[in-house]
């Protein structure tokens, strides 16, 4: 009678402990995401102290974006080769590095080279953290993403909120207090390392694990759904970046109102991206991710075509729906993923956080000129018809091999 109590208390403790992971990794990608949305947030004061265009606004994000997005997935498949636990605490550091370059900047090409030192810092965070994510999940993998993923998002809430209240009165030079901010994670992400590090031993004494590339589909069909989940990816994260970077513009251009007030509503936007984050994990483990992943992009089109000509009142409305409902496709798109290519997570995680990242800057840098050679107003005109590629979705496999022994646990 005494072993089968022995087992389940110890089966606790390590349910125990993954939470602790769960919860330190999630708040660590809180940390990480909100010294992220500082720049943006910061948009509208960098673009009149240096006499910026949309363009070189939009230059900005891309060169951040494209940092990440060039060096996630080579971070991802060096570490599914050589597991580099103390590497997050590092990718933190080369963030504060950032983050303090974008404080004195004087130029603007000094805030490029600041916005690359943050972008390689989440290139190292990303896929290493979504692998940690996977370690503690327990086997509930769309809901360990989920978990890990609205940390994220809280954080990239948040900058917008604390750069009104704070960078905004206080001007450029006041990023400087947010290098607690990384410190903090810094030290959060020592810890988290040193759990990987004995996890990772731990799995090496009881033996390689069973691995297959492509083994859930062929080959041929594995390279044509990938492609899909990118054009998916190019939806989202295209649309995403008119909302992320240029919301605050479009709503002093078209309604009159402040920074600060601005700011405000864009927090209410990344708060639904949050809640719908948190949500789509667990619907992917219920009821498969392949329905999810078409609802969370087909069903923004309504909204996202009404977006353009609501007024204030309904404005905030629609894009806390939108946000709501697209912010729910990622963690089951990376799930799936991982699912259709087993033992590639890093590799997998870095790939797509990476090309998510990519299509973000690429859609900030093309949507400024856009609304340069226009208007912001017809930037989200033409945004607005991009859920449509959601219908690819209909293309991808049914792959849900976790699901029975979901439901045994």
């Amino acid at each position: 009678m005494t072993a089968p109590a022995s087992v389940s208390s110890v089966h606790a403790a390590e349910d125990r402990t993954a939470f602790r992971v769960l919860a330190a990794i999630s708040f660590s990608h809180l940390l990480n995401d909100l010294l992220q949305s500082l720049l943006p947030a910061i948009y509208p004061i960098l673009k009149v102290s240096y006499n910026l265009d949309f363009a070189q606004v939009g230059l900005i994000t891309l060169c951040f974006y494209l940092t990440s997005s060039l060096f996630q997935p080579l971070v991802g498949f060096y570490t599914d080769k050589r597991p580099s636990p103390f590497s997050l605490a590092i990718g933190m550091g080369c963030s504060l590095l950032g983050l303090l370059l974008m404080a004195v900047a004087s130029s603007f090409s000094m805030i490029l080279i600041a916005a690359m030192l943050v972008g390689s810092g989440s290139a190292v965070f990303h896929p290493e953290a979504s692998r940690v994510a996977r370690m503690g999940s327990g086997g509930r993998h769309g809901l360990a993403q989920s978990f890990f993923q609205v940390g994220g998002n809280v954080g990239t809430a948040l900058g917008p909120l604390l750069a009104a209240f704070i960078v905004v009165p206080r001007g450029q030079s006041s990023l400087a207090y947010f290098s607690v901010v990384a410190l903090l994670g810094m030290f959060v992400l020592f810890h988290v390392g040193r759990w990987y590090r004995d996890h990772v031993a731990r799995m090496r004494a009881k033996g390689p694990a069973p691995a297959g590339f492509g083994a859930v589909v062929p080959r041929n069909k594995l390279i044509a759904t990938l492609i899909v989940l990118g054009l998916l990816i190019f939806s989202k994260f295209f649309y995403t970046a008119s909302i992320s970077t240029y919301y605050t513009f479009f709503l002093i251009h078209k309604f009159g109102l402040s920074v600060p007030e601005a700011q405000l509503y864009l927090f209410l936007y990344l708060g639904a991206v949050a809640v719908g984050t948190i949500i789509g994990g667990p619907l992917g483990d219920r009821f498969g991710r392949k329905p999810v992943i078409w609802f969370s992009i087909l069903g923004v089109l309504p909204f996202s075509l009404a977006l353009p000509h609501a007024d204030l009142t309904w404005t905030p409305v629609l894009t806390v729906i939108i946000g709501l409902i697209l912010s729910s496709a990622f963690p089951a798109i990376i799930v799936y993923a991982q699912e259709l290519m087993p033992g590639k997570v890093g590799m997998i995680a870095g790939l797509f956080f990476g090309f998510a990242f990519g299509m973000g800057g690429i859609g900030a840098a093309v949507l400024g000129e856009l609304a340069d050679a226009t208007s912001i107003e017809f930037v989200y005109k033409v945004c607005a018809f991009l859920p449509m590629i959601g219908l690819l979705a209909w293309f991808l496999p049914h792959i849900e091999r976790n699901k029975p022994r979901l439901a045994a646990a």
